[in-house]
């Protein structure tokens, strides 16, 4: 299994992958699941419904212990990354994953191209989200706690050079979020695909069972942790500092 995507075609010389394919795949499960519970939903929840508000509720529970007031700002962007990273993560466990092959225009290869991968298991889209995250956080720092206490986390000139140096360290460990939030839930999600697809080729009944069963954990455990870190890095950058 290569590290890059595999390229089905392109559209107007831009390359589309199995991994955006996939990617709009998740979107528009998370779209159905909306429509779907806002026309059915009920005072007293069952099936579905029941489990998606207990995964809110226990999301709000979450960050309002650990953000307290500021629950109403992070609390949707700790939702929205969970959902969309966990349903991504689940889909590759479902059949014809791997198995479903796609012969693009002049491809040379025997097996062809898998038409579905794990979006996750691409450093683009793994990057996309993180991108996506430290800019919402910082964002969210500058709105709520102002310009000026945003800036004083880097750059402070009190009891010079310890706090100078602490703001550059801040100012690295932000640049670093990039790196850790995005091989992180590659690195988990890629290796348990390439692994999956060699047991698969090994042993095509019966023993891969407990490796997808070990999956499907990863898949909610990575999506728990990237959202998770987005909260609490939130959590951090929206207060003011003390110095």
């Amino acid at each position: 299994m290569s590290i890059a995507p595999g390229i089905l075609f392109e559209v107007v010389g831009f390359p589309i992958t199995n991994t955006i394919v996939t990617t709009l795949l998740t979107d528009i499960v998370l779209i159905v699941l909306v429509i779907c519970i806002s026309k059915t939903i009920s005072l007293r929840p069952k099936g579905i419904q029941n489990a998606i508000e207990m995964a809110i509720d226990y999301f709000y529970t979450l960050t309002e212990d650990t953000a307290g007031k500021k629950v109403s700002f992070i609390y949707p962007w700790v939702l929205t990354f969970f959902l969309f990273i966990v349903i991504s993560n689940l889909l590759a466990q479902f059949p014809g994953f791997e198995s479903i092959r796609f012969h693009p225009v002049n491809y040379s290869g025997e097996e062809g191209v898998p038409l579905f991968r794990a979006a996750t298991s691409d450093l683009n889209v793994t990057l996309a989200l993180a991108t996506i995250s430290v800019i919402a956080t910082n964002y969210l720092g500058i709105k709520h706690i102002g310009i000026k206490s945003y800036l004083s986390k880097f750059v402070s000139f009190k009891m010079f050079p310890i706090f100078m140096f602490v703001g550059i360290l801040e100012f690295a460990n932000e640049l670093t979020k990039f790196i850790s939030f995005s091989f992180r839930l590659l690195g988990n999600i890629f290796a348990g695909e390439s692994m999956l697809s060699q047991m698969y080729h090994l042993f095509p009944i019966g023993v891969p069972l407990p490796f997808i069963a070990l999956e499907l954990m990863v898949a909610v455990i990575q999506a728990l942790v990237f959202a998770m870190l987005t909260m609490a890095f939130m959590h951090i950058m929206t207060d003011k500092p003390q110095h």
